[in-house]
């Protein structure tokens, strides 16, 4: 992630990760935490998780669309509350907005250059 980030060459205001930025105490700290503490000057990362997992921790469960399955949002360098407005407000109509869609393709099916060009 840190050499993707890099090879932007700017500085985000705020980076979106698929997956959770919290876990609890004794388990560690979620991959949100450890980007944050990585990247030297310090953006708001907010994670947006599909499913529950046990373990994590500080988040806020966020609905959008027509879904009756929520999406788990947490944040650090920002109040998870206001990164939960902003997930809702997210482009798209369906539960997962179209640009963590769009992510979650390209990391699945690798970065080719539709993925780069989005």
């Amino acid at each position: 992630m840190l050499e993707v980030l890099q090879a932007a060459g700017e500085e985000f205001e705020t980076v979106v990760i698929d997956g959770y930025v919290h876990l609890q105490t004794i388990i560690g700290k979620g991959l949100g935490a450890y980007l944050h503490e990585a990247l030297a000057y310090g953006p708001p990362v907010v994670g947006v998780a599909k499913t529950l997992l046990t373990v994590a921790d500080r988040f806020v469960p966020v609905y959008r669309g027509k879904s009756r399955r929520p999406l788990f949002v947490s944040a650090i360098g920002c109040p998870v509350e206001e990164a939960a407005q902003c997930v809702i407000g997210m482009h798209g109509p369906y539960r997962l907005p179209t640009l963590l869609k769009q992510a979650d393709q390209c990391a699945r099916t690798g970065l080719k250059a539709s993925c780069v060009a989005s």
